[in-house]
């Protein structure tokens, strides 16, 4: 069945580093639009990044941009997310998902994805 495993979470200090990884099983990656989200305590999630399949396209959100990279293994099954300089403020839950294949671009739309991790906590604190 399909499945979404992120691990790499963690506690950083601000200004630190970590990566996020998206392992999947169940279907080949390859084809697969994938997105990261996060959600904080008390907010809404939010898209954070995509990545494309055919051109490797990505996309970030504004507050991710210059310090956040997605990438892509496909023959490991898996998609990344480096982070760096991190803020307090990007500390919450950060989730892998899965575009519904209907959809042939990257998407911040939470109702476009059809599966999803279970989440990795973010922690960055002093």
């Amino acid at each position: 069945q399909v499945q979404l495993v992120e691990s790499g979470g963690g506690l950083v200090q601000p200004g630190g580093s970590l990566r996020l990884s998206c392992a999947a099983s169940g279907f080949t990656l390859d084809y697969y639009i994938i997105g990261w989200f996060r959600q904080a305590p008390g907010k809404e999630r939010e898209g954070v990044s995509c990545i494309s399949t055919s051109d490797g396209s990505t996309y970030y959100v504004d507050s991710a941009k210059g310090r956040f990279t997605i990438s892509r293994d496909n023959a490991k099954n898996t998609v990344y997310l480096q982070m760096n300089s991190l803020k307090p403020e990007d500390t919450a839950v950060y989730y892998c998902a899965r575009l519904n294949p209907r959809f042939h671009s990257c998407s911040s739309l939470m109702r476009r994805y059809d599966y999803w991790g279970q989440g990795t906590q973010v922690t960055v604190s002093s």
